[in-house]
């Protein structure tokens, strides 16, 4: 418990650092400020690996596509919202439309490009929502997206939205599968980090077009097959080791 609340002590310092320090950035180009955020990422999963003892894999990584696509990502815990940005070459997330409006934060998360999601709004604000993601994609940028919208505990029951079959059918892009097992080793609302290994696994990409109850079957199949598999391996591995 000591490496994990010390860890947490340095994430919450080395983020406001790169937050104050970097503020000169959200003057400059884009790609200034989305430098500064993968290097944020590969600083907080350096301190995890050599604090907790926590690292990562990746695998299926030849899987993406070299431009615009759609990525649907399993939620298990806080670790997938940074720890995926260094994986793609120019993501943007959907996010909350409260998170823009918190100082710093929100006005580096303008600067990023990411989307943001008025929930509950009506018509309008998801209109505005397609426009943003049509924007992105027509930029070349991958958007990141948690089909359950929210974190799920490990072995809880799917609960894919609808959200993901509109912009699939809306983008027209690939939409590439993403499983992974971060929530056995950071729990959600927990203190907790376990030393181990958080397995990444890229997916074979859907092809655009696909009727939308099929798109939505063979992503929740692909996700949570690979995602039940990863975590039978996580709990082996710390059973042996």
């Amino acid at each position: 418990m000591a490496r994990s609340l010390l860890f947490s002590l340095l994430f919450y310092v080395t983020t406001a650092l790169f937050v104050v320090l970097g503020s000169p950035l959200l003057l400059g180009p884009r790609r200034w400020t989305m430098a500064a955020l993968k290097l944020h990422a590969r600083v907080e999963l350096w301190l995890l690996e050599h604090i907790v003892g926590l690292s990562f894999e990746v695998r299926g990584r030849h899987k993406l596509p070299q431009g615009a696509c759609l990525v649907a990502a399993k939620h298990q815990s806080a670790w997938e919202t940074f720890a995926l940005i260094p994986l793609f070459r120019d993501p943007t997330l959907l996010m909350k439309r409260e998170l823009f409006w918190i100082p710093f934060h929100g006005w580096f998360s303008y600067k990023f490009g990411m989307i943001p999601v008025d929930r509950d709004k009506g018509p309008a604000a998801l209109r505005r929502m397609l426009r943003a993601a049509k924007e992105r994609i027509e930029a070349g940028r991958e958007i990141i997206m948690f089909p359950e919208g929210t974190r799920r505990p490990p072995g809880a029951a799917p609960a894919y939205k609808t959200g993901i079959v509109l912009l699939y059918e809306t983008l027209r892009v690939p939409c590439v599968p993403v499983a992974l097992n971060s929530g056995a080793f950071w729990p959600r609302r927990s203190w907790l980090r376990k030393p181990g290994i958080v397995v990444v696994e890229v997916l074979d990409p859907l092809p655009p077009g696909l009727p939308k109850a099929e798109f939505l079957a063979r992503l929740q199949e692909a996700i949570e097959t690979a995602t039940n598999r990863l975590l039978a391996e996580a709990e082996a591995s710390s059973q042996t080791g």
